[in-house]
């Protein structure tokens, strides 16, 4: 008796669309593999939507096939989703994989580059394989992706690899499926591939066997151990190397590069030899041996000891680990942690070009370990630190971007949008298909070099994407860069520009990072920075927001002190010092009770005449709510970078350093130094008033009191006044009234600082506030850009303007 087929079990036609992060991480092998062994029929391709997948089988094993690429994809890929419908064509027998479909519309994502993967490490240290001591081995689960792409579909041809025919073995490995470069367009070998060779930048004639009997990297080393400056072409640009045990390598470093006190980072044979010199905990560890391989800010604790020239003033080492076999040749025979720094003059863009590289590095770094294959795309590396349990991103580049992120629950209907971030760590922002793409760490802006290549790279992004906005999205300031450009942008192509208020920007980034959706209740923004335009046209830095994605209102804020010369206030922060001294006791009073300071003579050398009357005449004197300006008076009065900064951050770095961890853990509250809220009785905005805190300080320097305990107190009571702000803004000044929020986000690059960011979240928590804050976007001004795109998101959403799905 002939027993009939279930529905389940007839044999059916399907096209699978797998979108997301898909190609150029072993996707289509990966379906060849399960197909094959399944028993189906049809074809798999990369196209500019993703992969496409036809397929030809019984329909309950056609679903296994879904389910096993839902559940286990390559370890680069991220799917997005997985659509399916009935395939209308015919199909041959057997399972092949078939050339990439060429010049339709992009829809997939690129995906970042990734650091080597264990089993090409072992293949590039094996003697007895043909890749040994290859610089460029890599296959489909590591290597580069953004830093050689040019184009989508992600293929050979559309990749720096181009000019590099794959050799009989290579194209061998390449056409079978059977091996795991099965389709790795980055695949390539000494006979076939780029080659490193190790040059003087002068031109001269130089052999590698004068100082290595191996080959040109190691040559290279052998030069760095010697004490010389090293230029090394790496993934994402020109990096300098030197050896980070030898000050005086390290001094000349600084002193060519121009650099004066910036940390350098670090980069060591292994994890052995990183705690040599630092505290390395099982996360931190994990952070440098993931596929990302970012810096990681460590503590100094380890039992050895760097040059002081590595880090000045700051207890932090950046250590990140070998990410291409390039740098682990480099490293192999190095028990000694090497300075690893991008290859540029400070604050201009990391060089790629190989021209421009030997005319500006040549003054730095007699020689040179350079190969012929170009860098499509600049890529800093990424910087994060473990702070409050997790992981933070604190400068998002290399192995994060472009990877994108979901946007929360009520933003699918988003059309494209293009965000274009801040002036300083700018980073841009483009929506798509509901999710968003934040671009790589650009750089600030201020600099002509680095905005000719936040430029390029919009242009490129919007390429690489096919990304074709609705609207625009930009900072309200006037005279940012950035925000210029979209005006123009917005008039030159005839779109609309939602100009979004910085903090409202930080606050939403921190928002949608963390899935709250479209209609959720707003909820307390605490973004404390160094500036940002406000929506009055004042300069707002410390500021306590009631927002949600649509609007925001200004429940608190820090208490405004003129920045006397304007940005010049940032650079040298005793202006900021005079100013809050002036604005809180008045000069008279500061002199009459602390003029046997040291300090006090140190102001009186400075020009103050002209800066009182900077600020009696309000010129160029702009009055700033700002909590970054706070720590750099703070800095300033215990001798910290007085007279400059060097870099941006850098007082309160150092400030944040001076803390004492004994005084922060034991010392009780009382001791922490005031800053209320004064009781305006509803006829006001509510601020933080520093005068208490003053009087503390000063009182405790002529107490001859350790900088370490003032730099705790400080913090401590800093964090107490965040806290004690945010529930009298639940409350309302009303004991019983219903809390008119219950969570908490936190924004802004204050927040960066560990010592303030885990007291604010530790006392937050401890008043029963839902505590929301970033990990994967950067707090400051480098997430700003997708917080914009956020907000934008919603406005055209709520005005109609929303995407038409893909057919």
């Amino acid at each position: 008796m002939n027993t009939p087929l279930r529905m389940a079990d007839a044999t059916s036609s399907v096209e699978i669309r797998v979108r997301g992060r898909v190609q150029g991480v072993g996707f289509r092998p990966t379906v060849w593999r399960i197909a094959s062994r399944l028993g189906l029929d049809g074809d798999v391709l990369n196209d500019s939507q993703g992969v496409l997948i036809r397929v030809r089988g019984v329909s309950s094993t056609i679903a296994a096939l879904v389910e096993e690429l839902r559940v286990s994809p390559p370890p680069l890929a991220e799917i997005t989703a997985i659509e399916t419908s009935p395939c209308e064509g015919e199909l041959e027998s057997g399972f092949v994989i078939v050339d990439s479909e060429m010049g339709a519309r992009a829809r997939t994502e690129i995906s970042p580059d990734a650091a080597m993967c264990s089993v090409c490490a072992t293949e590039t240290l094996d003697p007895f394989v043909r890749r040994f001591r290859y610089p460029f081995t890599n296959c489909t689960h590591c290597g580069p992706r953004l830093s050689i792409v040019g184009g989508v579909p992600y293929d050979r041809a559309t990749t720096t690899m181009a000019p590099f025919p794959l050799c009989q073995a290579c194209g061998a490995e390449y056409r079978d499926p059977a091996d795991r470069r099965f389709h790795a367009e980055a695949t390539a070998c000494h006979v076939c591939g780029p080659a490193a060779r190790l040059i003087r930048f002068d031109g001269r004639a130089f052999s590698f066997e004068q100082h290595s009997m191996l080959d040109d990297v190691d040559a290279a080393l052998s030069l760095i151990q010697k004490g010389e400056i090293v230029a090394i072409k790496a993934l994402g640009g020109y990096q300098l190397a030197c050896d980070a045990t030898r000050p005086e390598a390290v001094a000349l470093l600084r002193q060519r590069k121009r650099r004066d006190a910036k940390p350098f980072a670090l980069m060591a044979r292994d994890l052995d030899v990183v705690r040599r010199y630092a505290m390395v905990s099982e996360a931190e560890a994990a952070a440098l041996e993931s596929r990302e391989a970012p810096i990681v800010l460590l503590a100094a604790t380890g039992p050895e000891d760097l040059p002081d020239e590595i880090a000045p003033g700051v207890k932090t080492l950046g250590f990140m680990l070998p990410s291409t076999p390039l740098h682990l040749l480099l490293l192999r025979r190095m028990g000694r942690p090497v300075v690893m720094t991008s290859g540029n003059l400070s604050d201009e863009p990391q060089l790629i070009d190989d021209v421009e590289a030997a005319a500006k590095l040549s003054a730095i770094a007699p020689f040179a370990l350079t190969h012929n294959r170009d860098i499509a795309n600049r890529i800093d590396d990424s910087l994060v630190r473990h702070m409050g349990g997790r992981l933070r991103v604190l400068r998002r580049a290399r192995g994060y971007a472009p990877a994108s992120i979901q946007l929360p629950p009520g933003f699918e209907p988003a059309p494209e949008i293009l965000a274009y971030g801040a002036e300083l760590k700018a980073t841009f922002c483009l929506i798509k298909d509901g999710r968003a793409v934040l671009s790589q760490h650009q750089g600030d802006l201020e600099d002509a070099l680095t905005y000719d290549d936040y430029r390029k790279n919009l242009v490129l992004y919007r390429g690489l994407f096919d990304h074709r906005p609705a609207a625009l999205a930009a900072d309200l300031h006037p005279e940012y860069l950035s925000a210029k450009l979209a005006r123009a942008t917005a008039m030159s192509e005839n779109l609309p520009l939602v100009e979004v208020q910085h903090h409202h920007a930080h606050a939403a980034a921190c928002l949608a990072e963390n899935g709250r959706s479209l209609n959720a209740d707003p909820v307390l923004a605490i973004v404390l920075d160094g500036l940002g335009y406000g929506s009055d046209g004042a300069i707002w830095g410390g500021e306590f927001l009631l927002a949600d994605y649509r609007r925001f209102e200004r429940l608190g804020t820090f208490k405004p002190v003129a920045m006397p010369g304007g940005t010049q206030a940032i650079r040298e922060p005793w202006r900021n010092l005079h100013a809050h001294v002036t604005a809180e006791m008045g000069w008279p009073a500061f002199a009459m009770n602390f003029g046997e300071l040291d300090l006090f003579a140190a102001l009186t050398a400075k020009p103050l005449a002209r800066v009182d009357a900077m600020i009696k005449a309000s010129v160029n004197s702009p009055s700033a709510s700002s909590c970054g300006r706070l720590f750099d008076a703070v800095a300033a009065a215990l001798g910290i970078c007085f007279d400059r900064q060097a870099y941006e951050g850098e007082a309160a770095a150092r400030l944040e350093a001076m803390v004492s961890a004994g005084t922060l853990e034991e010392e009780g509250d009382a001791l922490a130094y005031p800053l209320p809220i004064p009781n305006l009785q509803g006829s006001g905005l509510p601020y933080i008033e520093p005068l208490g805190m003053w009087n503390a300080v000063f009182g405790d320097l002529i107490l001859k009191t350790p900088a370490s305990v003032i730099a705790a107190r400080f913090h401590k009571g800093l964090a107490k006044s965040i806290a004690a702000m945010a529930l009298k803004l639940a409350r309302r000044d009303e004991e019983d009234a219903p809390a008119r929020f219950d969570t908490v986000a936190l924004s802004g690059g204050c927040f960066h600082n560990k010592v303030l960011f885990e007291q604010v979240v530790s006392r937050l928590e401890k008043l029963d506030f839902v505590v929301l804050t970033h990990s994967r976007v950067p707090a400051n001004d480098g997430g700003v850009a997708f917080g914009q795109a956020a907000i934008a998101a919603a406005h055209l959403i709520d005005a109609g303007r929303v995407r038409q799905k893909a057919s």
